[in-house]
């Protein structure tokens, strides 16, 4: 007689037994003598991270720029006291102690300024989603490259302490051939209803999901994408414009990725990561981009990941410190524009697809309206 405990159906995993973590430098990375002069051109709300973040690494941030004046001198009053402030970018590109430019703008004015910066033979760090036209990226790419310059983009979520570890752990090998790469975030993102970004109809696959995007363009490497299937939705009662519900399936040629993301979530919110490999999986869920519940389980066993540290603003210090590293080092920062068009490919193909109801291929779609 069979034993009902026996069943083939029965949906089992091996245990494992409790390791310690392995121990990885998923901090912000930070130059070892390089200080150079840096320029904030945008002092818009996400600003004050970028400053907080500088400041608590000792960076040296010698000029504010904005349009909006009284909005450059409260950041400098509060953050960098002897700093000088300006609405005019070309004073911060005439200036030839400011090495670095932080430009922390929206993207149609900062395509011009990008480029002015590298002529002026500025390093530069632009704010994320970095353009709307894949073509416009690689002129300034190949720009960065002929003036001698780094170009960095501030995906910060990857300095995250959660993915930041999840970086280590796939450079390190742990996790072997990535098989899948499943991300569930459900939270509240009514804040945007009378903002700018409410006029914004992919609010979530582009300005949001551009983070996770680029995660997934981590996970996978050198993966080839093959296909994004994407797909938004209104949700019952909500009254913010775009839709707040969205999801994309990603095809690699040996894997996928499932992103989800449910934005008008106002009971419980919470993000979840699951990545699985043919060594092991990694596992991390909990507050949105707050992560604090971390696993890692191989063949060795499973261990629970103890870490320190916030998205903000270690993202902040991070996607920095990276681009002051890759300076003083010589070499490319690992968010390189150049990399990151990688992630933007992913992610205008989820656009399209998702008005169109179509899959698309990465790569084919090279520029979005917002």
């Amino acid at each position: 007689m069979s034993n009902d405990n026996d069943d083939a159906r029965e949906l089992k995993a091996a245990t494992a037994k409790s390791i310690s973590a392995p121990k990885f430098p998923y901090k912000p990375p930070v130059p070892d003598e390089y200080r150079p002069s840096i320029a904030l051109v945008g002092c818009g709300g996400i600003a004050k991270n970028h400053l907080d973040a500088y400041r608590g690494m000792g960076y040296s941030v010698v000029a504010l720029c904005d349009m909006n004046l009284a909005a450059a001198e409260s950041l400098r009053d509060e953050y960098f006291p002897e700093a000088i402030v300006t609405d005019d970018a070309e004073e911060i590109f005439a200036r030839e102690d400011i090495e670095v430019v932080d430009l922390a703008l929206h993207p149609a004015p900062r395509l011009t300024l990008i480029k002015r910066a590298l002529e002026a033979d500025k390093h530069v760090l632009s704010q994320k989603p970095f353009v709307t036209d894949i073509r416009e990226g690689r002129k300034l790419v190949e720009l960065a490259q002929q003036r001698g310059r780094k170009l960095a983009v501030n995906q910060n979520g990857r300095w995250a302490p959660y993915f930041s570890y999840l970086r280590q752990v796939l450079k390190n090998d742990l996790l072997g051939d990535i098989v899948s790469c499943d991300i569930h975030i459900a939270w509240d993102h009514t804040w945007i209803k009378g903002t700018h970004f409410e006029n914004i109809h992919h609010i979530l696959l582009y300005d949001f999901a551009i983070h996770w995007f680029d995660m997934v363009s981590c996970v996978f490497g050198e993966s080839c994408p093959t296909q994004v299937f994407a797909n938004t939705s209104r949700v019952p009662d909500q009254d913010v414009e775009p839709p707040l519900s969205a999801g994309a399936l990603v095809s690699f040629d040996a894997g996928q990725a499932s992103l989800n993301f449910h934005a008008a979530t106002q009971f419980s919110p919470a993000e979840t990561t699951v990545v699985t490999g043919t060594k092991g999986t990694f596992r991390s869920t909990g507050p949105v981009c707050a992560n604090d519940q971390v696993t890692l389980t191989t063949a060795e066993g499973e261990a629970v990941v103890p870490l320190d540290g916030n998205w903000f603003n270690d993202g902040f210090a991070g996607a920095m410190g990276e681009l002051l590293c890759a300076i003083e080092e010589d070499r490319e920062p690992e968010n390189s524009a150049k990399e990151n068009l990688r992630s933007l490919e992913l992610c205008f193909a989820a656009m399209t697809s998702a008005d169109s109801g179509q899959p698309i291929k990465p790569g084919d779609i090279l520029d979005i309206t917002i």
